[in-house]
């Protein structure tokens, strides 16, 4: 018996090294099709050292039309971009409720309405987040609305004493503020940068909702923004794969979204979605994830928005990682060195929009952001544009200062500093007034 037990077990051995492997890595979805996919570590992706193909798909398959482009590749890029670079958010909110808190029709003199919105979402726990509305009064019927968040607090962007201070942590170095709270003389501070009136006497809305009340921008923050109410019970910080601030920050968008398309006085079909430096990286990525988002533009948005990882002129990875290890998830992290296992490039992000128009604006002296790079992601976007029937961007030629390429994937720079100003302004309602038939 002992024998025949020690040939039994010997056999029963060697059998199971013959048998194939279990999977060894979890699997994760790809959105919109119902299927999961085991997306390898990092280490044994393959080094791409040119810009990655996005009309090609993981396992090298070409794209060869618009239907295997929306049905197989823009789902599959999605889910590449949340596992190794955003992360995964939760699911759009079953429980998505607001009150409008307050309105007055008597701003800029009688040519606006300034409405207070409070938007509620989520497992309890998640904060409240408070959306302001500027919208011109002189109106026939529901107007385009430009949307994006905001650094400091909704009250610094208009002196108006309606507006609640937020209870939400704010960076000191954006306030004069020595206790990282919103106070009453930090009112209007950023006005420069949301040019109310200017807007809205070219007939469009603005919206705006404080980042910080979405989730904190530092790390270690995590539990006092929108991630606590999904957190498990104990966890402090997104695990691997899972969301970090900037996925956050384009989330808490969407939930923005969800409130301007019940708003009878904002146009559905003329959604725009703004942001500048960081807060563009997260307009980038709710763009380029939420369909009902009509016209993208990042402004100066740089390194993990719209500027390539590779042969890259400004931040690097390694650096933005380093420095806001909460942006994104801790899997991008192990691209530091290797930037050339990336199976994508920024390109790729901004594709996801297609066919929607996007339009990248910069700065001469902003170098950090590279505005070289970025044009150049919209060059390389430019394919799949056409491949779904459209014209991608006009010109390979990089253009002047103060000239606005204006095609469906749009460019524009003008000189000075990294900054959200007036002229930009005007270069995205210029944009926007062509692509929406104004």
């Amino acid at each position: 018996m002992n024998r025949l037990f020690i040939v039994f077990m010997t056999v029963s051995f060697f059998c199971c090294l013959m048998l194939p492997a279990f999977p060894q890595h979890e699997t994760y979805p790809i959105p919109g099709t119902g299927e999961q996919r085991d997306w390898p570590p990092v280490s044994e992706l393959p080094v791409i050292s040119e810009l990655p193909d996005p009309l090609v798909m993981f396992d090298g398959t070409p794209v060869t039309s618009a239907a295997e482009w929306r049905e197989k590749r823009r789902p599959e890029l999605i889910s590449l971009f949340k596992h190794y670079m955003y992360g995964y958010s939760p699911p759009a909110p079953e429980n998505f409720m607001y009150t409008v808190d307050h309105t007055d029709n008597t701003k800029f003199g009688g040519k606006a309405t300034l409405k207070l919105v409070t938007l509620r979402f989520g497992p309890p726990g998640t904060p409240e987040v408070s959306m302001m509305i500027v919208l011109p009064n002189h109106r026939e019927g529901p107007v385009p609305v430009f949307f994006g968040l905001n650094f400091p607090g909704n009250h610094t962007t208009a002196d108006f004493p309606e507006i609640p201070l937020t209870q939400a942590w704010v960076n000191n170095s954006w306030t004069g503020a020595t206790d990282n709270r919103a106070h009453d003389d930090q009112r209007g501070m950023r006005e420069w940068r949301w040019p109310y009136e200017m807007v809205i006497d070219r007939g469009y809305a603005v919206a705006t909702i404080y980042a910080g009340e979405i989730s904190p921008d530092y790390d270690g923050g995590f539990t006092e923004g929108i991630h606590r109410g999904y957190f498990k019970e104990g966890q402090t910080r997104p695990g691997s794969h899972e969301w970090g601030v900037v996925a956050a920050w384009g989330w808490g968008l969407k939930r923005g979204v969800d409130y301007i398309v019940e708003d009878p006085d904002l146009d559905n079909d003329g959604i725009i979605v703004i942001g500048h430096s960081r807060l563009g990286k997260a307009a980038m990525v709710a763009g380029a994830f939420d369909e009902r988002i009509d016209i993208i533009i990042p402004s100066q948005a740089g390194s993990g928005g719209t500027s390539p990882n590779r042969f890259n002129v400004g931040e690097t990875v390694e650096r933005i990682n380093t420095v806001f290890p909460h942006w994104f998830n801790d899997t991008f992290k192990e691209f530091n060195t290797q930037v050339e296992r990336l199976p994508f490039d920024q390109h790729s992000l901004i594709v996801l929009a297609a066919p929607r128009p996007v339009l990248l604006t910069n700065a001469t002296d902003d170098e950090w952001a590279d505005p070289g790079g970025q044009f150049n992601m919209l060059v390389a976007a430019t394919p799949v544009y056409e491949l779904l029937g459209v014209e991608g961007i006009e010109t390979v030629i990089m253009p002047p200062q103060n000239h606005l390429v204006s095609s469906r994937l749009g460019y524009f720079i003008r000189p000075g500093r990294h900054d959200m100003t007036e002229v930009e302004w005007e270069a995205w309602m210029d944009f926007c007034d062509r692509h929406l038939g104004r």
